[in-house]
């Protein structure tokens, strides 16, 4: 390629050389007899690879270029694409729970996350939690503001130690009751990012479709948000836990009871107290009232899973914002239809999502949404153990764990459950006295267990009130997330690079 320059000179002769990936200029001066090379100037680019089963990667492009001014321009350009993007975090409070799982948090987050958020010019204050409720205290003191998200973690426990510190500091501020069951909760504005290190993982699983460090932490540096809906536990007008995934009262609530004394197990005592749960096979009496969600679209028993941009939760969402803007909030609550089921039940759990994780894939409840505003109730009624495991093995399965006559499920935007001990404490002193210590369960005379109540599973957590009021609040918080996208069938479209985000 021959250049012209200015009068008087001659042409000098240009060339191209290839050296492997890269290109150098060369330069022949004519006039002066010379031979030039320019090197050329390098810069990078890191992005997002999806992969097969909801998993992210992160990648790297090499770019050359001869001219330096022209490798500034797209550097400069590409830098201020992504200033542009205001959902993308600049600075974030992190929680690590070094305790959790198998105590490898530290230890993912120095070595899989901080790297990324170095990357990302993301900077960080870590604090390593060093006793239960850490977190939740110090999001009560720290100055939440200056942050553009809460990042923890650790496993479901973690997690919702910090979304009591972050819900229960938005209420503080806005000067909202929480011991009132029907007060208007303040919606948290401040997203928060989960990095899966426990043992199960059920919410970082349920809302990105898999329990990785790495893709979850991509997931915070794009910047995705996902609405979720938050369930309030009160009892008697007092305030006692918040759930985002599982409550559950009999089988789940002994199998937590009991696991809580075999911690020195690690997530073995999970197997062995299920097993343990499973052949005591203890049944609760007790009475139901729920409110049906009428806002929904969806059903517990339809085909259609909660998805990345999922349609049934911001229609739900729009219609239930209308019935309390016409009605007011009160009024609604008081006037709509109570149905009552009084009954013997192995199991009540309510889910809020899915509640998938990797030995359950699909779930408690398949077709469970993640922001639609209500909470799916199942009810497993007494029945022999074979037709119980026969429940148990299709949350494992692509069979349907309602198709029995001894199971309902029931989509309800809120509920109260009082177990009939309860209800009976109204009665003699002396009458209870003879059924709590003298009387033995007569549907159990080998094993000889006393009349009691079960406990609460509350997202992992242990509620010891048999009677308890649960109200479903509508997208209260928001996660680094976007939901679970959809599978794609053509595994070839795999084998190529699939560039969603720039890092």
């Amino acid at each position: 390629m021959e250049r012209q320059l200015p009068a008087g000179r001659p042409p000098r002769l240009v060339s191209s050389l290839g050296l492997g990936q890269r290109c150098s200029e060369v330069t022949l001066d004519q006039e002066r007899g010379l031979l030039a090379w320019r090197h050329p100037r390098r810069g990078g680019v890191y992005y997002v690879k999806k992969a097969r089963n909801h998993r992210w990667w992160c990648r790297d492009v090499t770019f050359w270029c001869v001219d330096e001014n022209l490798c500034n321009q797209w550097t400069q350009a590409l830098k201020e694409l992504l200033e542009m993007q205001k959902c993308r975090p600049k600075r974030l409070l992190v929680y690590i729970n070094p305790y959790g799982g198998k105590r490898q948090g530290k230890r993912i987050y120095e070595q899989k996350v901080a790297p990324l958020f170095s990357l990302a010019s993301i900077s960080t204050d870590v604090v390593i939690t060093e006793h239960a409720n850490h977190a939740k205290d110090n999001l009560f003191e720290v100055n939440i503001n200056k942050y553009d998200g809460v990042v923890c973690v650790g496993g479901d426990g973690m997690f919702s130690e910090v979304m009591h510190g972050l819900i229960g500091r938005m209420q503080k501020d806005s000067g909202i009751d929480q011991n009132n069951p029907k007060a208007p909760l303040v919606q948290c504005n401040i997203r928060i990012g989960i990095i899966p290190a426990g043992s199960t993982d059920c919410v970082c699983y349920s809302t990105v479709g898999i329990s990785d460090p790495v893709t979850s932490a991509l997931h915070i540096i794009v910047g995705d948000s996902q609405p979720l809906d938050v369930s309030s536990v009160h009892h008697n007008n007092t305030f006692l836990k918040y759930s985002v995934s599982l409550l559950g009262y009999g089988f789940y609530g002994d199998i937590l009871k009991d696991s809580e004394k075999k911690r020195w197990m690690g997530p073995m005592r999970y197997d062995y107290s299920g097993f343990k749960t499973f052949l005591s096979h203890h049944y609760y009496e007790g009475t139901i009232s729920f409110q049906p969600a009428k806002h929904t679209l969806g059903s517990p028993r339809d085909k259609d899973s909660c998805r990345t941009g999922c349609y049934i939760c911001k229609e739900s969402e729009q219609q239930l914002a209308e019935q309390q803007k016409k009605c007011g909030l009160k009024n609604e609550e008081d006037e709509e239809e109570w149905k009552v089921i009084k009954g013997k039940f192995l199991a009540i759990n309510a889910v809020n999502m899915s509640c998938a994780c990797p030995r359950s894939p699909k779930g408690l409840s398949p077709a469970a949404h993640l922001a639609d505003g209500s909470a799916d109730l199942i009810l497993v009624r007494k029945c022999s153990r074979f037709d119980f495991l026969r429940h148990l093995v299709r949350n494992t399965n692509q069979n349907d764990q309602f198709d029995f006559s001894f199971v309902d499920v029931y989509r309800v935007k809120s509920f109260q459950f009082t177990s009939k001990l309860s209800e009976d404490n109204g009665s003699n002193v002396a009458d209870i006295g003879k059924k709590r210590f003298g009387q033995f369960c007569r549907d159990h005379p080998a094993c000889c267990c006393n009349i009691a109540d079960s406990t609460w599973n509350c997202d992992g957590e242990t509620l010891d009130s048999s009677a308890i009021e649960v109200r479903v609040h509508c997208q209260l918080m928001k996660l680094f997330a976007r939901g679970i996208e959809e599978n794609c069938k053509d595994e070839a479209a795999y084998s190529h690079s699939s560039i969603e985000h720039l890092l």
